[in-house]
């Protein structure tokens, strides 16, 4: 059996952590922010453990596939795991996103976040010579999500306050 790959980026992103937990735990609007996610074409809204949702993704230039995901582990604010099928020839294929609550000098807050992604590559000694170039790709795509899950956050600005009427 082919070892595991881990492909794994973090950024530290100007936003709340709940608000950026509000919009990952979100399964409807990965093509909003994730790079690569064309269309979310099922999905159950806030992310449940046990619950799935589908997508139309691309691959390598003008491909695409479907995946479905999985929903296995939610720590709220901290931690969501999913795995997926449908990229073939990646086998056992697990999404993670971890956060951690950060302060900045001037009082603000901010996260870090950590994108990991762990498979299988399929394909014998072909499927290995194609995952060590198709690597830094995904590491860039990684970079591209979580920079887009920022600028969306900024973009749709403070939630309005809770009504007291």
């Amino acid at each position: 059996m082919p070892a595991i790959t881990t492909v794994t980026e973090s950024a530290v992103l100007s936003v709340p952590l709940e608000r950026i937990w509000h919009v990952v735990s979100a399964t409807d609007r990965y093509a909003e922010w994730v790079d690569g996610v064309l269309e979310v074409t099922a999905h159950h809204g806030s992310a449940e453990v046990g619950r799935t949702y589908s997508e139309r993704n691309r691959t390598v230039g003008p491909l695409t596939t479907r995946s479905t995901w999985t929903v296995r582990g939610v720590d709220p604010l901290r931690r969501r795991v999913d795995t997926a099928t449908g990229f073939d020839p990646l086998h056992d294929l697990t999404n993670t996103f971890e956060f951690r609550r950060l302060t900045f000098e001037d009082g603000t807050e901010g996260v870090e976040m950590t994108y990991t992604v762990r498979y299988r590559p399929g394909l014998g000694v072909l499927g290995r010579a194609i995952d060590r170039m198709q690597q830094p790709g995904l590491r860039r795509a990684f970079r591209a999500s979580m920079r887009n899950l920022e600028d969306l956050v900024v973009a749709e600005g403070d939630p309005a306050p809770a009504s007291t009427t």
